[in-house]
């Protein structure tokens, strides 16, 4: 039965609902990060808005701070699911390297039957126009293919993604080309939520100094000891979602990534990406998201086995340096070597009968066309495809040299021919 391209997928993502949802291989840090949004709002809703319900006139308008709290967590997890079960951007892997752009190095060579056998190379990088200017791409020996610009191999998931930020453990995913956007709303979003959080808190250790008369923070405090919790976690958290929010705020305001922001920040380079502060946001923000290069529910395709092109040597290689099986040479080898042994006893006949007629020998000439009728079929065959097929195995170059056997057996062939018609005349 045919299998399915995510049950064959060769990177380290894991799948869910039939190949439906794809998440990195770190997908059980999301449970940690469901319990820091979760836990925390639960405890808000209980023990806090649930108390500010009838503080404000008209008499139910508290109730919106608990609605506006319940609303801003499921937008918090929606962005959160759209940013670590989407395919971030994945190249699909070629299977196999680029015809193309083969070549033979003969500076880098492999022993190979004893001989110096040139290296298939790759060039390692290559250079294309970005807006005009030069931009360097790197060859992926893993996904076999040449990286489009911006883009990179994440070594936790084993994936080429376009536009490579960076690999995020708490959402368990890449951040690339197609997922980037809702990774910072679901930053930027998880900011506000904090700050939500913490002046409702606040809010309501004030409500409790004035309406119970109790004067003093620290009394309201005791109290509400839940809502002086939940200030605290909304602030250390701020400092971490804050940081990143104005962090990428900047990075998409100068059109660059986490990765090349980091990676090319000392070697002062051109940003070629840069379009102005308000083409970059509207470039994030304002397109459509491109769909999947991958159909991860489609069935394998079974690759038609194509006949290996063989790349043309550089100037100096030749056939046997490329390992090149010889038995085909052998064979043709073998039949000029048949050729130029019947020539040869040919020869020898003929000049047998112009020796017995200048003689005036009554022995009947022989018949040149046949030379089996002087060498018997039996006695030829094996002693010239023996020596022959000695000889071609001893050949290291394309001309044919016949082994010193072949011409030892022809001459004591030759010297019984002549010995018959002495017989005759005695």
């Amino acid at each position: 039965m045919a299998k399915r391209v995510y049950e064959t997928w060769k990177g380290s993502n894991k799948f869910i609902l039939g190949g439906r949802l794809i998440f990195g291989p770190d997908a059980r840090s999301l449970l940690v990060t469901l319990l820091l949004l979760i836990v925390p709002l639960v405890i808000f809703c209980v023990f806090v808005a649930r108390h500010l319900r009838h503080e404000f006139s008209p008499h139910n308008v508290g109730y919106t701070i608990l609605v506006v709290a319940v609303v801003f967590i499921i937008y918090v997890l929606v962005l959160l699911f759209l940013t670590s079960a989407r395919d971030p951007g994945i190249i699909p892997r070629n299977s196999h390297p680029p015809e193309d752009e083969f070549r033979y190095d003969s500076s880098v060579s492999t022993d190979v039957g004893g001989r110096q056998t040139p290296s298939l190379q790759f060039p390692r990088t290559k250079e294309v126009m970005v807006n005009g200017l030069p931009v360097r791409v790197k060859y992926c020996d893993t996904c076999m293919l040449y990286r489009p610009p911006r883009c990179s191999h994440c070594s936790i998931c084993n994936n080429c993604v376009e536009r490579f930020d960076h690999h995020c453990p708490w959402v368990g995913q890449c951040i690339g080309l197609r997922n980037y956007r809702f990774f910072f709303m679901f930053v930027s979003s998880a900011t506000l939520l904090c700050i939500y959080v913490f002046a409702m808190s606040a809010l309501y250790i004030k409500v409790l100094m004035d309406r119970d008369n109790v004067g003093t923070v620290w009394k309201a405090m005791k109290e509400s000891p839940a809502s002086v919790i939940l200030m605290a976690y909304c602030f250390i958290c701020l400092w971490f979602v804050g940081g990143l929010t104005g962090f990428h705020s900047y990075l998409i305001g100068t059109n660059q990534t986490t990765y090349e922001n980091f990676r090319y920040r000392a070697d002062n380079r051109i940003n070629v990406y840069d379009r102005g502060c308000l083409n970059n946001f509207l470039e994030v923000f304002c397109t459509s998201v491109k769909p999947s290069r991958n159909n991860f529910r489609a069935f394998v395709q079974e690759e038609v086995q194509r006949p290996p092109q063989s790349p043309a040597p550089r100037e100096g290689v030749t056939a046997d340096d490329l390992g090149v099986d010889p038995r085909t040479k052998v064979e043709d080898d073998l039949e000029i070597g048949e050729d130029l042994l019947k020539i040869s006893q040919r020869r020898n006949i003929d000049e047998l009968d112009e020796d017995i007629r200048s003689r005036g020998s009554s022995v009947p000439p022989h018949n040149t066309s046949d030379p089996d009728s002087v060498f018997g079929s039996d006695h030829r065959a094996p002693t010239i495809r023996s020596d022959a097929r000695h000889s071609s195995w001893g050949r290291r170059s394309g001309s044919w040299e016949i082994a010193q056997e072949v011409f030892t057996n022809s001459n004591v062939t030759e010297s019984r021919s002549h010995a018959t018609p002495k017989e005759a005349r005695q």
